[in-house]
């Protein structure tokens, strides 16, 4: 990953370079101002987030309904952190981690979007902003590993393994947690803040 550089002034990410457009997260060539705050991904993110303008793709995080409270726990504080890096959370709506993800999500100021299996929007959990209601039942989970830019398992039986194979398919960056299943390429990071340092890296990767 190349240096990074806040510019306060200008309120621009540079990498000496050229400027990073929040909005088509992409790196532009520009006349840089020289200076600036050196900063790691994870900080770029924070100052992007105050700034309300960065493209909100969605990141997922996916885990079992029948979740244990360290999984509920670990999946909260992963909701919250996504919040304060002005990342958006999609899920599968449900309960156990999917729950808590966007409790912590939904606290910390997020709209959590809940891509649920049933016909209603009013099966999804209570923390859900947004419930999308695709009466598709478990093919939802293609979904949901397509339009996220990062998938983030904690935990999981069969169900989440789907969305981690799908994900790799499509070329997804998928991240385990704890006990997630052992899937072949995919990284296994211990604490939330790795999380949100490899998501970080993706979001600022030369596109």
């Amino acid at each position: 990953m190349q240096a990074l550089f806040w510019n306060e002034r200008t309120q621009q990410l540079s990498d000496g370079a050229r400027v990073f457009d929040p909005l088509a997260l992409k790196w532009r060539d520009a006349v840089v101002e020289q200076g600036g705050e050196a900063v790691t991904p994870s900080e770029a993110l924070l100052r992007l987030a105050a700034m309300h303008k960065l493209r909100r793709v969605p990141i997922g995080i996916i885990g079992p309904r029948d979740a244990t409270q360290a999984q509920r726990d670990l999946a909260e504080q992963m909701g919250a952190a996504l919040a304060r890096h002005g990342l958006q959370l999609l899920c599968g709506g449900k309960n156990g981690v999917m729950e808590a993800a966007c409790k912590g999500h939904a606290q910390e100021g997020g709209m959590p979007v809940g891509l649920l299996p049933d016909e209603e929007w009013h099966a999804a959990n209570p923390y859900v902003a947004i419930p999308i209601a695709t009466g598709i039942g478990p093919a939802r989970n293609a979904i949901i590993a397509r339009a996220c830019l990062v998938l983030v398992a904690i935990g999981g039986g069969v169900g989440t393994l789907s969305e981690m194979a799908l994900g790799l398919q499509f070329n997804r960056l998928v991240l385990a947690m704890a006990d997630a299943p052992e899937v072949n390429t995919v990284e296994r990071v211990a604490d939330v803040d790795g999380v949100i340092a490899r998501i970080a890296a993706r979001l600022l990767a030369n596109a």
